[in-house]
């Protein structure tokens, strides 16, 4: 006889930022600055995702301090050790991140390896922020299933190391006046470094707050935009990848970088809204009953215009139910909502029976995952 689904719990948070805090005005101490001079976007793209402190895996030598895959495995720890949990006792990994330490194997592999954990099963999820709620939605399905008795998502990020100048210099993203273009640049003053993860078990912790996982479902929406976060191609014409002849010329036409299509974030930002609303009109998500709002955001300036665009709909949560630390440790891509989470916890704001909704919108390619949870 098939056993019943369990229920799932997270039962332990754990976080790793690197480094100390790098305040804003020596982002390009750690980063560079492209053809040696200081940036002139850069200021602007401060002002528009209200960072004031990121962390980097660089020092100000330029030294990589850890690997993506090291920087997971602190976090995936961390969370061990809030669970009360033995390294030994974990069947499953499931790994995040944007872009991995190597193209090939995946990111769970090099993960793994870090921990030094016996054999275990292992999946990989490369997509950009939304890649977090992919492996957490494998976790739980697999503690769900009784496949496993405990599960661990992480993701991790290294993205300060794709903003060294090297990669943009030589290449058509710079002007004849030294200048890197603005869908490049943003994302240099915007992203860093950093890994969270999560315990998945069938059971609350004994010690301290567990999130029961009421559900957790993902939308994408590639079906209906072209790439608006992208590598491996020219801005604007991703199928160019296929003709760019080696890594050489695809690095001259522009195409290694990460670069944002500010036109198409746009278009993207009223999507994301449009299936958050479907969920609220199928009574999916009722925000009256949403006591704690954890939602990712690359940018203070999306905050606001998803705010102005929610505040005309019934699916508006009041703003002092949102919880955010993004201008505290920066944009960590994938990782950010499991620090956010970590945070959250350990802010005291969480009570018994407390629903948290965590929403993470991607911008790769449209992509919005909604976790809901209720402190246990």
């Amino acid at each position: 006889m098939t056993p019943a689904l369990r229920d799932v719990y997270i039962s332990g948070v754990g976080e790793f930022l690197p480094g100390p805090a790098i305040e804003n005005a020596d982002i390009e101490t750690y980063i560079g600055r492209v053809g040696g001079r200081r940036s002139v976007f850069g200021p602007r793209a401060l002002r528009w995702n209200g960072v004031q402190r990121r962390h980097y895996a660089f020092n100000a030598d330029g030294e990589a301090l850890h690997s993506n895959a090291s920087m997971s495995a602190e976090a995936v720890r961390a969370a061990l050790r809030d669970a009360r949990l033995e390294a030994a006792e974990t069947g499953y990994l499931a790994a995040a991140t944007t872009q991995g330490d190597l193209l090939v194997p995946g990111h769970a592999a090099q993960v793994q390896a870090e921990l030094g954990h016996g054999p275990m099963e292992i999946a990989s999820f490369q997509s950009v922020c939304g890649s977090a709620l992919m492996a957490a939605k494998a976790a739980y399905l697999n503690v769900r299933a009784h496949e496993h008795d405990v599960a661990v998502a992480c993701a991790g990020e290294f993205s300060s190391r794709w903003f060294r100048p090297q990669f943009y210099e030589g290449a058509d993203l710079v002007d004849a006046k030294g200048r890197l273009r603005p869908e490049a640049d943003f994302l240099r003053f915007t992203l860093s470094d950093g890994a969270g993860a999560v315990v998945m078990e069938p059971r609350p912790s004994g010690d301290g707050p567990s999130l029961k996982v009421s559900w957790i479902e993902i939308v994408s929406l590639a079906d209906q935009f072209a790439p608006c976060m992208m590598a491996g191609a020219p801005l604007g014409r991703p199928s160019e990848v296929w003709g760019l002849a080696g890594p050489v010329a695809a690095h001259a036409a522009g195409g290694i970088a990460l670069l944002q299509d500010f036109a198409a974030l746009k278009r993207i930002i009223r999507a994301w809204i449009g299936v958050y609303l479907q969920r609220v009109e199928s009574g999916r998500i009722l925000p009256e009953q949403v006591d704690h709002l954890l939602c990712h955001y690359s940018a203070r300036s999306i905050r606001e215009e998803i705010i102005t665009l929610l505040r005309s709909t019934g699916g508006m949560i009041p703003e002092e139910r949102w919880f955010s630390v993004l201008s505290e440790v920066g944009n960590v891509g994938s990782a950010s909502i499991w620090v956010m989470l970590n945070r959250f916890l350990r802010s005291g704001r969480a009570r018994r029976g407390d629903k948290v909704l965590c929403i993470v919108p991607e911008s790769g390619r449209a992509l919005v995952g909604f976790m809901m949870l209720e402190v246990a």
